[in-house]
């Protein structure tokens, strides 16, 4: 177990080096971040201002050196005259020291803007996690119990058609039923009170939790069926047990496999889905400052923002490979 343990930490550490080192290239790659510091100043031939190689007049070069002040005090905050793989490395340095930056348009520091964000962003994707696990499993078991029935053919079209709809099209359609017409959910984002800001992101965690239920119920209800056909389930059947009892206690456990494994790979689509939806309900989380930071060019917000979901999506992945283990102990074999 100890030496599971220590591959599995390697691993970790080497994806989160590696998603750091990409997220930083990328952006820096996408566009030049001096220019979204000091603006078309940017453009500025700075060396020929200082070598006094321009033609005009004293005031026209004066300003001139005057911008090129501004765009040489750019440099050296952001530490933009320095190379792209310098930057990096110092950039690490300072991400794990806990200071992803500061922001281009508002000189916040970018961990005190995402501090701001994120506990409403968690809060609404663990409600969203509730909603598709709270309808999942006791539909899933009752597909299951039900199999082939009209009640299974019932559930089938019904996930089949709510995984056809997109999130921000659910997201719409709740929003105009449950909120502008019969207002019985707040339209917008209400943090006055613990419930009422329960109650403003039911509909969003319904919106983001509903596709997931969908998949998480399909998946339940195959694994249930392939399940309660194994030796032991007969066996407990052939020892008098009812039929509740044996889908609770013996055939509900080893069927959860699939589940955490999409559980995992979901929390991706999860924190994708959020930025849209987090735009129709107007709530003030992450995903929302992530697409307000993305238009207005501020790259140190956008870097960050990234890093830190991309991160989080890493370390939930890695500790459904722990639940492997205690699900499956021959996982920690391999």
């Amino acid at each position: 177990m100890t030496r599971f343990m220590i591959n599995k930490v390697a691993q970790l550490l080497l994806v989160l080096l590696a998603v750091t080192f990409l997220s930083f290239s990328a952006l820096n790659l996408l566009g030049d971040p001096l220019f979204n510091v000091v603006g078309p100043l940017a453009e500025l031939d700075c060396d020929a201002v200082e070598a006094g190689l321009i033609e005009d007049t004293t005031t026209t070069l004066n300003n001139q050196v005057g911008d090129c002040e501004i765009v040489a005090e750019a440099r050296a905050v952001y530490r933009l005259d320095e190379p792209v793989m310098k930057r990096y490395v110092l950039w690490l340095g300072d991400l794990i020291s806990g200071d992803l930056g500061t922001s281009f348009k508002n000189d916040l520091p970018v961990t005190e803007i995402l501090k701001d964000k994120f506990p409403v962003s968690i809060m609404l994707m663990v409600m969203a996690e509730i909603v598709a696990l709270g309808l999942a499993i006791p539909l899933g078991i009752y597909a299951a119990y039900r199999a082939n029935h009209r009640a299974d053919r019932i559930l089938s079209v019904g996930s089949f058609g709510v995984l056809s709809i997109p999130n921000f099209a659910l997201g719409v359609i709740l929003l105009y039923l449950f909120a502008l017409k019969w207002q019985i959910f707040p339209a917008t984002h209400d943090d006055s009170s613990f419930f009422a800001e329960m109650k403003s992101l039911s509909l969003p965690a319904i919106t983001l939790g509903a596709g997931l239920a969908a998949t998480y119920q399909r998946l339940l209800r195959t694994d249930l069926l392939t399940t309660l056909q194994e030796d032991f389930v007969h066996m407990a059947r052939a020892k008098g047990m009812t039929d509740s009892h044996i889908m609770w206690r013996h055939a509900l456990r080893p069927s959860l496999f699939s589940i955490i494994t999409v559980f995992g790979v979901n929390t991706g689509a999860l924190i994708g889905g959020s930025l849209v939806v987090e735009q129709i309900f107007s709530i003030p989380g992450v995903g929302r400052e992530l697409v307000q930071a993305v238009i207005r060019d501020d790259f140190p917000v956008v870097l960050g923002g990234v890093v830190v979901i991309a991160s989080g999506f890493v370390v939930i992945n890695f500790v459904v490979d722990l639940l492997y283990s205690w699900l499956d102990p021959r996982v920690r074999t391999t």
